[in-house]
């Protein structure tokens, strides 16, 4: 789905996405970044994967030291110039997330949060490489996805994005079971604990998999 989130859903009509949230995916949206921050020291060089618009980074540059946002999309770092303003501790950055063109150990905390891992249209594994690659130890990698209690509330907030042309109509019948399917081909998907653990226990990694407001699964990875 990396090419649809590229043609369809880059810049504006991303945030338009995020604006139109109802008052509990609103909710599991603010209880994400609060988490993030919860784990940001202010001496920390944070690097974001799928950055978009600088929704996330936005809460960020007051927070760390100096921060990285990475995306395919050059309208969406546009926005995201425009969004977050004249910081002078932000860079941002085309990149591909599988692919990273930053050096060895160079950030203390890496996020992908907001299901980026289910929606890049790469290799997720090799993402979680990537990340922990440009991380530092002891430092952490954070990945986010949907709670499989956040569903009816996942799925409201996806209608309401299909009734504002932002997506296809969503197939009912096709719609289930963690997925949601649009008739014009968008599908999005998650990744629950066990899908987490099969992407990064082979890596010979330690993951620990947190659940937040019964709306996030949080997975940390503390760089050995």
């Amino acid at each position: 789905m990396a090419g649809y989130y590229a043609d369809k859903l880059s810049a504006e009509r991303l945030r338009a996405c995020y604006d139109l949230a109802p008052p509990r995916a609103q909710a599991y949206l603010d209880a994400e970044i609060e988490y993030v921050l919860e784990q940001t020291p202010p001496s920390a060089l944070v690097l974001e994967l799928g950055c978009g618009y600088g929704r996330v980074l936005r809460r960020l540059v007051p927070r760390a030291r100096a921060v990285v946002g990475i995306d395919t999309s050059l309208e969406s770092l546009r926005l995201a110039r425009e969004f977050i303003g004249p910081a002078s501790n932000v860079l941002l950055a085309a990149m591909d997330a599988a692919c990273l063109g930053l050096r060895d150990h160079g950030f203390d905390l890496t996020i992908c949060i907001q299901n980026g891992i289910s929606v890049f249209g790469v290799d997720p594994q090799q993402v979680v490489r990537e990340a922990v690659r440009v991380t530092r130890s002891p430092g952490r990698v954070l990945f986010s996805s949907y709670s499989a209690r956040f569903w009816d509330a996942r799925l409201e907030w996806f209608a309401v994005q299909a009734e504002h042309g932002l997506i296809g109509e969503i197939d009912r019948e096709a719609t289930r079971d963690g997925v949601i399917v649009c008739k014009d081909g968008f599908r999005a998907t998650t990744m629950d604990a066990g899908g987490f653990r099969r992407l990064v226990v082979p890596l010979g990694l330690v993951l620990t998999v947190t659940e937040i407001q019964g709306s996030s699964l949080f997975c940390e990875i503390v760089v050995p």
